[in-house]
């Protein structure tokens, strides 16, 4: 049975010199709710007691003995920017309550408080409490996501993408992501970006590859109005609106000339004008690259600029292929097929040991992209509780008996007969379904299992 997870009750903090005060708003909001709920007669204890423990609400009186109203909720906006404020206040305090919401209090309410309005008050605050927890869970589980996608396994080469990744995550450096296709460069890219510094800012992803210089300039660095015939407007460029934030370019090696100058001038004054503009904008992007060609031989051969290439290259991340880390193929398999499982509404529990001797001999030129797409095809397919050999794409098969030893080599009958008990086992015996993989009618098969004393 699957465990339910209860929700984590909402905090809240009432601090207020005035007991009765504090008895009336934690009975009032006891009745209407399932808050945890603590109260403080002064701010100095708040504040102490703030440092072991985290409240989503502070319900907070302006005037207090010590450090007053503003004090406290300077203190807990450093501490906890996420807690909401609102502050009690007098008639005769209002434009300083006025002056607390400027500086981070939710809302202020006037003394004597209503409970009515301070528990509709409290629950607005609490929603957007709660709409900040779940946009950073989101955000938590996109980085779990980019992690677990193509970054999981125990194989060493993947765990120095890993701590490579926790490394650079946060330092304003350019990043260079080389791998072959389908090894996750993107997904490094996102990583990098959700769990380091400029998570909450942008993170804006361009594929080189394919596009002329006029393009790929337009798309980097916008245009002005009237900038060329159907320029009715200005438009931002990428490199513009990954202000503050990431700027992922994919394919880099691909760039044109012309547009390796340009990113280079971007690269090195930090600013950029737009398509038929004049005036310089600032921008502070990171930039990270990624390309399945080998950039240093690229620029030995005069196709990529040697200068552009060191201002990328500043942190350098290698993807390993997946054949480099078979030991990662059960992991990766276990992963797909949970979430293949759920689409097609299957329970398939694994590869058979047959199948699984074929992918692990297979070298994988698409890389784990590739095995996602075998499993996705495989839980499609199959109609057993295990993917076999029969659920895999018949080119595999036919690699598999390709990838022997000449010692090993056996005469064409020998290959025949063992792929035709191969299928046979697979499919039970069903002639059948063996038939039809085989592409054999049926009499064919008959006949030939009469041959090979396979019956």
């Amino acid at each position: 049975m699957e465990e339910i997870t209860k929700p984590v009750p909402m905090r809240v903090a009432i601090v207020d010199d005035e007991p009765i005060a504090c008895r009336e708003i934690e009975r009032g909001l006891s009745r209407r709710s399932d808050y945890e709920i603590e109260s403080f007669g002064d701010g100095e204890t708040f504040v102490q007691r703030m440092k072991t423990t985290h409240f989503d609400l502070l319900l907070c009186d302006l005037k207090l003995p010590g450090i007053d109203g503003i004090e406290v909720l300077s203190t807990v906006k450093k501490r906890s920017p996420d807690t909401e404020v609102i502050i009690f206040t007098g008639f005769g305090s209002v434009e300083t309550a006025v002056e607390a919401v400027q500086a981070g209090a939710f809302h202020f309410l006037v003394k004597p408080v209503k409970m009515d309005l301070l528990f509709s008050l409290s629950q607005r605050a609490l929603k957007a409490v709660q709409l900040v927890r779940e946009t950073e869970a989101l955000k938590k589980a996109l980085i779990k996501q980019s992690r677990e996608q193509f970054l999981i396994g125990h194989s060493p080469a993947i765990q120095d993408v890993l701590q490579m990744i926790d490394k650079v995550k946060s330092l304003n450096c350019n990043v260079l992501i080389q791998g072959e296709s389908g090894t996750g460069k993107e997904l490094v890219a996102r990583a990098l970006h959700f769990s380091g510094a400029r998570r909450k800012m942008p993170f804006i992803a361009f594929s080189c590859g394919g596009f002329s210089d006029d393009l790929i300039t337009n798309e980097l660095f916008g245009h002005e109005k009237g900038a060329f015939t159907g320029a009715a407007a200005t438009k931002a460029g990428l490199l513009e609106s990954a202000d503050k934030g990431t700027i992922f370019l994919d394919e880099i090696g691909m760039m044109p000339p012309n547009m390796q100058v340009k990113l280079l001038r971007f690269i090195q004054e930090r600013n950029l004008l737009r398509v038929g503009g004049t005036k310089p904008i600032s921008v502070d992007a990171r930039l990270i690259a990624a390309g399945n060609h080998d950039l240093k031989k690229e620029v030995e051969l005069n196709n990529f600029r040697e200068d552009l290439y060191y201002r990328l290259n500043v942190v350098s991340i290698q993807l390993p292929p997946l054949r480099h880390r078979k030991e990662d193929i059960p992991l990766l398999i276990q992963h797909f097929m949970t979430r293949y499982n759920k689409q097609f509404k299957k329970e398939v529990s694994g590869v058979d040991k047959k199948a699984m001797a074929v992918l692990n001999q297979y070298p994988f030129p698409g890389n784990v992209r590739e095995l996602e797409n075998i499993v996705e095809r495989g839980v499609a397919l199959t109609e057993n509780k295990y993917i076999g050999c029969e659920d895999l794409p018949r080119d595999l098969i036919e690699l598999s008996f390709t990838s022997v030893n000449e010692s090993q080599l056996d005469s064409l009958e020998e290959v025949e007969k063992k792929y035709i008990e191969k299928v046979l086992e697979q499919t039970a015996f069903n002639k059948g379904k063996a038939a039809q993989i085989l592409k054999l009618p049926r009499t064919t098969l008959w006949r030939k299992m009469k041959k090979y004393r396979l019956e």
